[in-house]
């Protein structure tokens, strides 16, 4: 292979995240990891110069021959084919809003044309990861999701993301369904804990780290746990089931809870028939900076160029 490397990047709320990738030996190269914190509310040019230092700080270690390209694990709202930032009434990045992040990580590390920059979902990104060099990876057909400050989620039939199907949700995703009275990323993510403790305490924690170091002990707060993960198994099981999802992944920083969350979780899919296997992460962080760069591996990209606009 001429151009044996990616970058895999991996853009956070307050930090970006970078590695190399050997798309021929299908391995990470974790020496050459590389995070730097990000104020989202800075200027586009302070924003687009750290994001350029910590790409610029993976790439040392080899020579730009080796390049195939970049890419980025990016949340939305994005434009993915054409690399422009369309942040706006999301509360980060909003700087950035009508940049094009190409041109700006080109010009900044005067990279040549021919080195390609391209983006993917970043719950995409996280699935791609886990079905290509993770625990999905003996899987055709899996669902990826990340829970954290938001609810993310990816539906993934033989390493491709599936973003228009009968037997998936409407942009392949289902933060965006209809949950209750409101929508399933109310529930399903930070917000919903801190809020739900809240109410049952008249007391603030500021995530679902230390609510959960206080469940351990009060069994009143542990029921929200139990509500927690029997609301997810009842939302997502039906869809798992449709889907014929083999393996189901789980990653974000709520897993630090599963032991509170999981029995229920568990019992309601059970309660379901649905048969798709529960598999945490062992990629973490990894798995969206290998999906970015999976965009790099040139049989990879001519498969999933068409469902790059369709992602959002």
């Amino acid at each position: 292979m001429k151009y044996k490397y990616a970058v895999g990047t991996d853009i956070g709320g307050s930090h970006i995240t970078c590695a190399l990738i050997d798309l021929e030996h299908q391995m990470i190269l974790p020496e050459t990891r590389v995070t730097i914190p990000v104020d989202n509310a800075a200027s586009a040019d302070v924003i687009m110069g750290v994001w350029a230092e910590a790409v610029g700080e993976t790439l040392l270690g080899i020579a730009v021959d080796e390049l195939a390209g970049i890419g980025f694990a990016m949340p939305g709202p994005f434009d993915y084919v054409n690399g422009i930032a369309l942040f706006e009434r999301v509360g980060k990045y909003l700087g950035l809003y009508g940049v094009n992040v190409s041109e700006g990580i080109r010009k900044r590390l005067k990279l040549p044309e021919r080195v390609s920059v391209r983006y993917m979902n970043d719950a995409s990104a996280f699935a791609v990861g886990e079905a290509w060099m993770g625990v999905a990876a003996e899987a055709k057909k899996c669902v990826g999701i990340t829970l954290g400050t938001g609810f993310g989620s990816a539906f993934i039939d033989d390493g491709l993301p599936v973003v228009e199907r009968e037997d998936t949700p409407k942009m392949g995703c289902v933060w965006h369904l209809p949950y209750k009275d409101s929508i399933a990323d109310e529930y399903f993510s930070t917000r919903w804990f801190v809020r739900s403790y809240a109410a049952l305490t008249g007391e603030t924690l500021p995530g679902v780290k230390e609510i959960a170091d206080v469940a351990r002990k009060d069994p009143k707060v542990a029921e929200l746990f139990t509500e927690y993960g029997a609301g997810i198994g009842a939302f997502l099981g039906p869809w798992l089931k449709t889907f014929g999802a083999e393996v189901l992944v789980i990653g974000g920083n709520t897993v630090g809870a599963s032991d509170l969350f999981l029995p229920a979780f568990e019992k309601t899919l059970a309660d379901l028939d649905c048969k798709t296997r529960i598999m945490w992460s062992e990629l973490k962080e990894d798995a969206a900076l290998i999906g970015s760069a999976r965009l790099l591996e040139p049989a990879y990209w001519t498969r999933i160029y068409s469902l790059i606009e369709k992602m959002n």
